[in-house]
């Protein structure tokens, strides 16, 4: 291992007292909790934008819009500033000030009146946001050892489809029974209690714990983890392929469940709410459960497993997403998305681990930032946007199948994300060598 590249952080062995199994998985369960709630506040308007779009007159690309770009724009741009807090505070108390902010605008949600108040508060809830995951990550990669940090990092990674399942199931059914505005507050107040619960449950990891080694200086520079993380070959090419594989998911997950009301003429969301629910909840939690464990397992014998079961599984997934796409059997379309909602989960664990793996304890949560820089920003933000965008191109020439044309269009952009995963697999047992100590 080469000599650290940076001069403002000194380890030591760690003296400093360890925590006990249950506390850590106390933390991580808590964590993931938090992580549950982030995506039901922030993908619960997916299942609430059909009607939206009618009391509010909006088209597709303003539904986009609210889902995406313009929530992407505020997340990234806040994540960067909010992690290098972090990295520098006490991570804990960020989560907890964090949760408290994105609850308060999503209950906000419900009281709007048109477009651009709705806007204003789903900025709200995307700066909220912004300061989840980075110090979130960190602290996971504080608490667990490199051989486990996968793993633990899909489990937290695994509130992405709890809350989806939350917010389709809970959304759909309250939306026919009383309507968008009040899911939004039902939604949005158990997170301001949750609030303090992480503030006074949790206790902050020291630094470099899980390496049994004590951080003694401060976080290095911004510049400087850029200059880093910008001069590893292995992550440009990860960052670039999850936000890829991001775009992709975003797209599908902010449009399916119109496509599918749309498509077969459903009436209500309770129904459509439940089964994409269920299926991206339970099918995608255990997706990403098994690609940190399998990379975990598979990446003792070689650390290139980290980045190829996220090209192969990024692969399978698009023959059965064309499936599900062309087809006009309701049904048989919703059974064979139990397999693409199973693989195309099984990215993010891996990609994080890896992340955190070429930088040192003092850079994680804003390499976590830098990578959600790029993931979102290609994703969440031009996802939905581009994918309404289309739809909206498409509808005079194919009317109210518009929406599925355009959604064919987006699954092929998993491709290029495998192919990116691959090119990562050539420079980054050497990029991981080469990591600061």
């Amino acid at each position: 291992m080469n000599a650290p590249e940076h001069s403002n952080e000194i380890t030591t062995p760690n003296t400093n007292e360890q925590f006990s199994d249950f506390e850590r998985y106390y933390a991580l369960a808590v964590l993931t909790f938090v992580y549950i709630f982030n995506f039901v506040d922030r993908q619960v308007l997916a299942i609430l934008q059909e009607g939206i779009k009618v009391d509010l007159g909006l088209s597709d690309t303003q539904l986009g819009l609210l889902s995406g770009l313009s929530f992407a724009l505020f997340y990234v741009t806040f994540g960067i500033p909010i992690a290098r807090i972090a990295d520098k505070g006490v991570r804990r108390n960020i989560v907890a000030l964090a949760i408290g902010t994105w609850s308060f605008m999503t209950v906000l949600c419900g009281f709007t009146q048109n477009f651009w108040q709705l806007l204003a508060a789903r900025v709200g809830v995307g700066i909220g946001e912004a300061g989840g995951s980075p110090p979130a990550h960190s602290m996971i990669s504080d608490l667990f050892p490199p051989e486990q940090r996968a793993t633990a990092l899909s489990v937290y990674s695994t509130g992405i489809n709890f809350g989806v399942l939350l917010g389709f199931v809970i959304g759909g059914l309250v939306n026919d029974l009383f309507g968008w505005r009040l899911v939004f507050f039902i939604v949005g107040v158990p997170g301001i209690l949750l609030a303090f619960l992480v503030r006074f449950s949790l206790r902050e990891p020291p630094r470099g714990m899980s390496e049994n080694i004590q951080v003694t200086e401060s976080a290095p520079p911004v510049r400087e983890v850029f200059d880093i993380l910008k001069s590893r070959k292995s992550f440009r090419h990860i960052a670039l392929a999850a936000g890829l594989h991001a775009f992709v998911g975003y797209g599908i997950l902010q449009w399916l469940a119109s496509f599918m009301i749309r498509t077969y003429d459903l009436q209500g969301t309770a129904e459509i709410g439940l089964w994409l629910g269920l299926i991206y909840g339970l099918s995608g939690a255990i997706g990403t459960f098994f690609g940190g464990y399998l990379s975990d397992k598979l990446g003792k014998r070689d650390k290139r497993w980290y980045l190829w079961i996220p090209a192969l599984a990024t692969f399978v997934s698009v023959p059965f997403l064309l499936f599900v796409f062309l087809l006009d059997n309701y049904s048989l379309a919703l059974w064979i998305y139990i397999v693409p909602s199973f693989c195309a989960a099984m990215y993010l664990g891996p990609t994080l681990a890896m992340t955190h793996g070429i930088v040192s304890s003092r850079m994680r949560a804003l390499a976590s930032a830098i990578l959600f820089f790029v993931l979102n920003l290609i994703g969440m933000g031009m996802g939905p946007f581009l994918t309404g965008v289309l739809s909206d191109l498409l509808e005079p020439s194919y009317g109210d199948q518009s929406l599925r044309y355009a959604l064919v269009c987006l699954v092929f952009v998993y491709i290029w994300s495998g192919a990116h995963y691959l090119i990562a697999c050539k420079s980054l047992r050497e990029d991981l060598a080469n990591a600061p100590a």
